[in-house]
């Protein structure tokens, strides 16, 4: 299906009416990656509410928050639905702090790519095999480069559908989404916490910083790890 009909299908609808629509019109190939943010439980609270047919992963890095990892749980009991778990290559993990030591991120943005790549990336691709459809919990207001998404996108490198069904979302409307349907949610947000990802890579932040700021804080990069920023076309 074209994407300029399809996202003229699924314009407009309410959150869990549009997820519906996917996951009807793609059977059994539509995924959603949470990584457990408060983007990510608004979206899962729609899909598992719902009973909609797709399936929820997440990326485990092996350095996570011991917060995000009882939120995993949580989020499980809660709903009582499966939460696909797919981690890193051990033999690639196994080379790189071998060659570099336990935090080669910090010594140069190649090294923090590096890294990035085979926790998330490489995961990444193996949780995408055989999808139609990936859903994400991207919000545009959550840095300057996701101001250029686009709701439904092609996503070239992974050769999915890309639908980004929150991207237009206010941080209040997704705060009051989470209030109003009791979601559970990373207890870190109430730290000062806004964009949480690996332990060593995310920090607190102040009042007056990006939401950004915290993640790989030491770099004046993008902020972004490389699952968001693989070359998008207008059509499939």
């Amino acid at each position: 299906m074209d994407l300029d009909v399809l996202n003229d299908r699924i314009d407009d609808k309410p959150l869990h009416e549009a997820l519906s629509f996917l996951a009807e019109t793609f059977p059994g190939q539509v995924v959603f990656s949470s990584a457990f943010g408060q983007e990510d439980q608004v979206i899962t609270d729609a899909i598992f509410k719902n009973n909609l047919d797709i399936e929820i992963f997440t990326l485990d890095t092996g350095r996570l928050f011991k917060e995000t990892c009882d939120l995993i749980d949580q989020t499980r009991s809660r709903y009582k639905k499966e939460i696909k778990v797919y981690y890193p290559n051990s033999e690639q993990v196994e080379e790189l702090t071998t060659k570099k030591g336990m935090h080669s991120f910090y010594e140069s943005i190649e090294n923090r790519k590096e890294c990035c790549y085979l926790r998330k990336v490489v995961p990444l691709q193996r949780a995408l095999q055989g999808a139609k459809v990936w859903v994400t919990g991207l919000r545009a207001g959550q840095s300057d480069n996701r101001q250029s998404f686009d709701n439904l996108e092609w996503d070239e490198g992974n050769q999915v559908i890309k639908f980004n069904p929150i991207l237009n979302w206010s941080f209040d409307e997704m705060i009051d989404y989470l209030k109003t349907n009791n979601v559970p949610y990373n207890k870190l947000h109430d730290q000062g916490f806004v964009s949480i990802g690996c332990a060593p890579c995310t920090r607190a932040i102040e009042s007056n910083e990006d939401a950004r700021a915290g993640r790989w804080w030491w770099e004046t990069s993008k902020k972004e790890c490389g699952l968001h920023q693989i070359k998008i076309k207008a059509t499939a």
